[in-house]
């Protein structure tokens, strides 16, 4: 690597990493100072502690899990030796942090990839016929500000009246939240992506008459490729408002994951309780920092291979 891009690389890092040591100075001298029902408010000495805690929690666990396993298999062994009935069960040990993590990860992924197929299409109708587009807008203008705490009760209503299979392939919970998920987050993907469609190079448009282009020629070769910067705007959007939503709605309607998580803590009300709600604060910024990252990374790659 050339010595420029690396004293240019060094010179663009210095200032967030200042940034971040001013912060953590900051809440270090003033954490002392804060008073609350569970005592002072913690620093980040505290607080990373208690990520710590929470691995070794989670390493105990999955030690037990291995153990429980382990055990069974011995039990179906020695029936089967003496021609008895073997019997398999779950393990039904309680969720650890990283459970909670991986739990919230795969709901708002579901979400966010139904909101993605429903937007990306009307999106795209959208901006190509004004009469589509003139129809639906004050269903989107009205639905869009609707807040996840309104569509909880809705979706949990109609899912629980649909969803009567006593061993759901999916836990009810789980649809729960991803479908709440997809009702809030699909607006920005659908309304970027009628801008795009509508946006494009009517020149262009022309030309794909003058080729005798079918409709489906036009869409992948004309439109999509020049509406893909928007539609990755909206789907960053999409994902960063997906992932909000998905926490507070956990926390309302007690699904697991994240939410949950920091509102079982809350209820606890132990010493360490603080603390551990904090980190879980840092954990969930830092993942919807990690999902943009890889929104935009994606969207980069697209942009770089997409040819008009």
């Amino acid at each position: 690597m050339d010595s420029k891009k690396i004293v240019g690389w060094l010179k663009g890092l210095a200032a967030p990493t200042i940034g971040i040591l001013a912060f953590l100075a900051l809440w270090a001298a003033l954490a002392p100072q804060v008073d609350t029902s569970l005592g002072s408010l913690p620093g980040p000495v505290e607080v990373s502690a208690q990520g710590v805690a929470l691995f070794d929690e989670w390493s105990a666990a999955q030690d037990q899990k291995a153990e429980f396993y382990a055990a069974q298999d011995a039990r179906n062994e020695a029936a089967i030796a003496s021609g008895g009935e073997t019997r398999n069960f779950e393990y039904s040990g309680s969720p650890t942090f990283l459970d909670q993590i991986w739990t919230s990860l795969a709901t708002v992924a579901l979400g966010f990839f139904l909101a993605t197929i429903i937007a990306v299409p009307l999106g795209l109708i959208c901006g190509l016929s004004k009469t589509f587009n003139a129809a639906i807008n004050p269903i989107v203008q009205i639905m869009k500000p609707v807040s996840p705490l309104a569509w909880l009760p809705i979706v949990t209503m109609v899912i629980s009246a649909t969803m009567t299979d006593p061993d759901p392939t999916l836990p009810k919970s789980f649809v729960i939240s991803a479908i709440v998920v997809m009702l809030c987050s699909l607006w920005s993907t659908l309304i970027n992506t009628a801008i795009g469609a509508a946006s494009i190079d009517k020149d262009l448009m022309n030309v794909g008459k003058v080729l005798r282009l079918g409709w489906f020629a036009k869409l992948t070769r004309l439109v999509l490729p020049s509406a893909l910067p928007y539609i990755f705007t909206g789907m960053r959007l999409s994902l960063g408002v997906g992932w909000m939503v998905l926490i507070a709605a956990e926390m309302l309607a007690q699904n697991p994951g994240l939410g949950k998580f920091v509102w079982d803590e809350f209820q606890n009300g132990s010493s360490q309780s603080l603390a551990r709600i904090m980190f879980a604060v840092i954990v969930i910024g830092l993942i919807g920092f990690l999902l943009d990252r890889i929104m935009m990374l994606l969207q980069n790659f697209a942009s770089r291979n997409r040819t008009v």
